[in-house]
């Protein structure tokens, strides 16, 4: 394996540990923070920020890595991770935690970045299985991070902030002094039209083989949001988990995540086909979720885990096939505008998951669960005409 690529993976996997850090203590930040324990909207609300302004900006970004460069933009991203959990860590009111959020939506471009940068290094052949290789480096992050932040929140409610600012500090020198530049910068000046963030997303809707992809990532993405907005309210509210146990449910998922992203992607596409992985997928997902509605003792939650992992098998194939519908040159621009689709239900889904999970908290917090069920059972039709639509068009152009 490259050294560049080394770098691209381990950054990815420090910022996991980064942002999994604070989630199983974010719903007791809020409730110091607002003085209530009706806090599942406020979670709701920061999300639907963060995305907002990832929506807004991750195009532009895309855009930017592909006419200044790759790394400057993620170095930026970055940096403007770090200044975001440095606020969050001192913030003594609610706008201060939505400010932080908002620069973090604002410069999180590391995913878009670090996924173009892939397919800069890498031939079309070995996508996939490095796709899969940077999703198994992000649930690698994920099994550290909220272990950690659950043992550092019940010590201290802040003190998983601040490390999550200084593994990000960490991250950028990183990058800055190991990581190189994957393609040429242009000479050319840029042009201002690139800044207009719904520019990508014309582009995308004049592409009629590329719309059904970036229909199915929207639709995985918004069902994908419920985890993170109502997983530890509903460890505490169903189990009465502290930060710990809520910490350790999430590095559980996260090894089952890391071993199914690094092993299976590949030979599950080969077998099944990229359609098909995402069917199976789909009901390995709903399987998993209707256990976890009606689970009453924590140990469930545990021991499903490796079924629901499951679910994220299709993702890179989707990720491949996607890169292969536009050229090289308009890598990063199409990674902002999967991006910006992902963000768009990232705004939509947090919002209407937590006032879902208000409604149903008192009598029965797992029939959140049941609600992402019957979202993946209507999108079913859209995955298989959309991964037909590809497919035909991929072996047409053959």
């Amino acid at each position: 394996m490259n050294k560049p690529l080394v770098v691209i993976f381990a950054a990815i996997c420090l910022d996991a540990v980064g942002i999994s850090l604070i989630f199983p203590i974010l719903p007791r930040l809020l409730e110091d923070v607002t003085h209530s324990q009706d806090i599942a909207s406020y979670i709701g609300i920061m999300t639907a920020l963060y995305a907002a302004m990832q929506f807004v900006f991750a195009p532009v970004l895309g855009a930017l890595s592909d006419s200044l460069g790759r790394r400057p933009v993620l170095l930026i991203s970055l940096a403007g991770a770090a200044v975001n959990y440095l606020i969050m860590a001192f913030a003594p009111q609610l706008w201060m935690l939505l400010l932080g959020r908002a620069i973090a939506g604002l410069t999180s471009a590391n995913a878009s970045v670090a996924t173009a940068y892939i397919t800069d290094i890498s031939s079309e052949n070995e996508r996939a299985r490095r796709f899969g290789l940077l999703s198994a480096m992000f649930g690698m992050g994920f099994i550290v991070g909220p272990v950690l932040g659950g043992l550092l929140g019940d010590y201290w409610l802040r003190l998983p902030f601040i490390a999550a600012a200084i593994l990000n500090g960490c991250n950028l020198l990183l990058a800055l002094f190991v990581l190189p530049e994957s393609r040429t910068p242009s000479r050319q000046k840029i042009d201002l039209a690139v800044l207009n963030p719904l520019r990508p997303l014309r582009w995308v809707f004049s592409m009629k083989r590329l719309l059904p992809i970036v229909l199915v990532y929207f639709i995985l993405s918004a069902t994908g949001e419920a985890y993170g907005t109502c997983w530890a309210l509903w460890g505490f509210d169903t189990f009465r988990w502290n930060g710990l146990w809520i910490g350790l449910s999430l590095g559980a998922f996260g090894i089952c995540q890391t071993l199914v992203q690094a092993l299976l992607p590949g030979p599950a596409t080969r077998v099944l086909g990229e359609r098909w992985a995402v069917v199976v997928g789909i009901a390995c997902a709903c399987a998993a979720l209707v256990a976890m509605a009606f689970a009453s003792q924590g140990w469930i939650a545990f021991a499903i885990m490796p079924i629901f992992a499951l679910a994220g098998i299709g993702t890179p194939a989707f990720q491949a096939l996607a890169t292969r519908q536009v050229d090289p040159s308009r890598q990063g621009e199409l990674q902002g505008v999967l991006t910006s689709a992902i963000s768009l239900a990232s705004i939509i889904s947090p919002l209407a998951f937590s006032t879902f999970y208000f409604v149903v908290q008192k009598d029965w917090p797992g029939a959140i669960w049941l609600s992402v069920v019957a979202i993946y059972v209507a999108a079913v039709p859209l995955v298989l005409l959309g991964t037909r639509t590809a497919r035909a068009a991929r072996l047409a152009s053959a």
